[in-house]
């Protein structure tokens, strides 16, 4: 199968909708398809196609990846310059060409994506879209209005698609409720080979906490929508060190929020996984996520999770068996929250094994097969509809 994965972010980016649009690529190229993707060059990325031969996770550069890759011109959104915006191109459609594509896949579509579905939709290519952003969410936290509009942004790109792949039921109710047809669950998977207890590291937890505190960490963006600055008052409690991983436009007034806390910005691959493993807690504060995968890798390290019984949380972690779930934006909550957990190390230990046995099954290789599914089901259906 000959597939065109547009995404609207692609490593060196580090975020979800990369990760995931990495591990499809990869998964699509172990199984013996052929993948391309499209993605906005990132900073310092030449544009245009590059071949890769070595098989494994993003190393640096796109030349070492299994499949094409095509880079279209991109600018960094004012404000947010970790994050890129796609230019107007005639790379995807002579790209959607020139590699043949029996399906395209469209990560996250909204800016680049769009245009991904315009030229399948020329082409007469089936699209399989994949919702990952709450960008209603975005909108309201950003600019305090402008849902609506969100919405029905989402509805006409997600409309046009065969197919689209909601990652959480909370999402895919989402869509369902603003009357985005034809919606599938399809979630995410977790490296728990990269992410396991066993990395738990006594000299990092050392140099983290010297005077032994418990290590409470929040790994992710630190932008307002993550609303990190909810782990202020557990900054407060006695014998606890807040760890805080990752980097953004927040990262200024967080640093004087969080008095205490360290900051180790961004960190990935192997150090990022034992820096998980080393945590005694995992607390995630964003009310706006559409899946949650920093919550799937701390499980997979065996680290009890705290997270706001909203949006994709609701479906990984199971209040009172593999962590807590809290009310959304309720700094009082996950206070109380890391508190009992403090105090209760074999509780801490029971909830880590139930996290890690809960997310062993879910590895990428059994939901990129899901995926493939997913793509069969369309190619059936237009093959169908042709007859």
């Amino acid at each position: 199968m000959r597939v065109v994965i547009v995404t609207e972010s692609f490593p060196p980016d580090v975020n979800g909708v990369a990760h995931c649009a990495l591990q499809t690529a990869r998964h699509l190229a172990a199984r013996g398809h052929d993948p391309l993707v499209i993605a906005p060059a990132a900073a310092g990325t030449a544009t245009g196609a590059a071949t890769a031969t070595d098989s494994g996770s993003w190393s640096g550069s796109d030349s070492g990846l299994p499949y094409p890759v095509v880079r279209v011109p991109s600018l960094p959104l004012p404000g947010y310059p970790q994050v890129r915006v796609a230019l107007p191109s005639r790379r995807v459609a002579a790209a959607l060409t020139a590699h043949r594509a029996d399906i395209v896949h469209l990560a996250s579509p909204f800016v680049l994506g769009v245009r991904g579905m315009a030229a399948a939709a020329r082409l007469g290519i089936p699209a399989v879209a994949v919702y990952q952003t709450d960008l209603a969410g975005y909108a309201r936290t950003y600019m305090g209005t402008g849902e609506g509009t969100a919405w029905r942004r989402i509805r006409a790109v997600h409309s046009a698609a065969d197919r689209t792949l909601a990652p959480s039921t909370a999402a895919l109710r989402d869509l369902e409720e603003h009357g985005v047809p034809r919606v599938r669950l399809w979630a995410r998977g977790v490296d728990t080979e990269r992410f396991r207890p066993s990395l738990r590291d006594a000299a990092l937890r050392r140099a983290l906490a010297p005077g032994g505190e418990l290590l409470v960490g929040y790994v992710g963006r630190l932008a307002p929508e993550k609303q990190v600055e909810l782990l202020a008052g557990v900054c407060g409690l006695p014998g606890i060190r807040v760890v805080v991983v990752g980097d953004g436009p927040s990262e200024p007034s967080l640093r004087a929020a969080l008095p205490g806390a360290v900051f180790l910005g961004r960190r990935t691959g192997d150090e990022l996984a034992r820096i998980f493993a080393s945590l005694d807690v995992f607390a995630h504060t964003g009310p706006y996520e559409t899946f949650c995968q920093t919550v799937q890798e701390a499980m997979a390290s065996g680290v009890p999770v705290i997270a706001p019984a909203a949006g994709g949380p609701l479906d990984l972690v199971r209040h009172g068996s593999t962590g807590l779930l809290v009310e959304p934006r309720d700094a009082t909550a996950v206070q109380a929250a890391v508190s009992a957990l403090a105090c209760d190390p074999g509780l801490r230990a029971v909830y880590g094994r139930a996290g890690r046995a809960a997310v062993e099954s879910r590895t990428w290789a059994a939901v990129g097969d899901q995926l493939l599914g997913h793509y069969a089901d369309v190619l059936r259906d237009r093959t169908a509809v042709a007859a």
